[in-house]
């Protein structure tokens, strides 16, 4: 002990030491910082956890996000190509019209001024509808039936063996607007 401490014992003999007094409080806060480490360990493993679910719901929500999003982008371009498709359709027997007319007239005199006028109205015509995605199912006669895109009218015995289930006709025409059919093509299949 110093002077100072031995000059207190002398005054106030019952007091204790001012440096134990120090470590009592000393060790009395190692206590509490320990017993505050274990609930803040505790609180730290809640913290962690509340902040896992916050991130695993920000990802949900953020992944429902996007696929809305794209949802909506894929829905607004099917729309905008397909938006005049009634009209198309209603279009469609108006060019069918126009094929027979110009078949009829093949028989025509050669460089008859209405022939050549309907054929450059009919090619317009179709130039405009196909400049608007639509276009005619080509090539159908020989190929095997497809239920998606065509619709058979009737079956017919076939001439040989490789034209069962296939089509020897087409009736009308078939359209499609991009990768939507518009109208199935009509045929005739061979049985």
């Amino acid at each position: 002990m110093n002077d100072k401490e031995q000059l207190d014992q002398e005054i106030n003999p019952n007091e204790k030491p001012l440096m134990e007094e120090n470590s009592e409080m000393e060790m009395d806060e190692i206590v509490d910082e320990t017993e505050g480490s274990e609930n803040a360990s505790e609180s730290g493993n809640s913290l962690e956890q509340e902040v896992l679910e916050l991130k695993n719901k920000y990802l949900r929500l953020y992944s429902d996000f996007e696929n809305y999003r794209k949802r909506t982008s894929k829905e607004r371009l099917d729309l905008i190509t397909t938006a005049s498709e009634d009209v198309l359709r209603d279009l469609i027997p108006v060019v069918d019209d126009f094929e027979r007319s110009l078949k009829a007239s093949e028989n025509e005199v050669e460089g008859s001024k209405v022939r050549e006028g309907n054929l450059l109205i009919f090619q317009k015509l179709v130039r405009i509808l196909s400049s608007k995605g639509l276009a005619p199912m080509e090539g159908l006669v020989g190929k095997s039936f497809d239920a998606d895109t065509q619709e058979a009218i009737t079956q017919i015995p076939a001439p040989n063996e490789e034209m069962k289930g296939k089509v020897i006709d087409v009736v009308e025409k078939g359209y499609k607007l991009g990768d939507k059919v518009v109208r199935f093509a009509k045929v005739v299949t061979g049985a």
